[in-house]
């Protein structure tokens, strides 16, 4: 968490910058914080079956309005994410709940379309870094679920991954509503031998910022 404030501390500073050389123009350079949540889930890309439900996470971060026209952009943005999955099912009668989620430092460069001063259209390509990961395990035989934090040490995990991200922001004044897609290009899986099971995120996200 500590990269994330870092990081935000830097873009402020940036922008405050840009606007103490530019005070009179109204094209400056803004910085956004916002917060809201994922619907994720994965897919299986080696046509093994591995069927999941979706899962909510928490998203929180911040973004830079970098105008360069009067209708194009960037908005390079920094996220703390959560991702994942989780499964049900029953075990000699048992009932069992499992759950997946991962967490993301996230960094997509996104290019901006804005056709109104409503609407800005946004499309690009997104940096994601794991932090963590835990699982989960709830059955009806034991009174606490078993919760398993990942050794990244050990196992064949990707941390470094390249995806894909497009949405739309709806400009409310200062207010601005996100909503976004996003998936994985590449498998969760380093170099393709991991026996876990072998996917690719994907989720939706809802957000509600605030452009200072």
């Amino acid at each position: 968490m500590k990269k994330i404030f870092f990081t935000i501390a830097a873009l402020a500073l940036l922008v405050s910058n840009s606007n103490a050389q530019d005070e009179s123009s109204s094209k400056n350079v803004h910085l956004g914080i916002k917060a809201g949540v994922n619907i994720a889930n994965v897919y299986d890309t080696k046509g093994d079956k591995f069927d999941a439900d979706a899962k909510v996470g928490f998203a929180i971060g911040a973004f830079l309005s970098i105008p360069l026209g009067e209708s194009f952009g960037v908005q390079p943005e920094v996220l703390f994410s959560q991702k994942g999955y989780q499964r049900s099912g029953s075990i000699l009668t048992e009932d069992y709940k499992y759950t997946h989620t991962s967490n993301y430092i996230e960094v997509p460069l996104l290019v901006a379309f804005k056709p109104t001063p409503l609407l800005t259209i946004l499309a690009g390509p997104q940096y994601s870094y794991l932090i963590s990961e835990k699982n989960e395990f709830t059955n009806t035989l034991f009174s606490d679920p078993l919760i398993q934090k990942s050794d990244f040490d050990n196992q064949n995990v990707r941390k470094n991954s390249l995806g894909f991200v497009a949405g739309v922001d709806v400009n409310l004044s200062n207010f601005v509503i996100g909503l976004r897609a996003g998936w994985d290009i590449l498998n969760n899986n380093g170099d393709g031998t991991s026996t876990t099971p072998r996917y690719k995120n994907r989720y939706c996200q809802a957000t509600i910022g605030y452009r200072l």
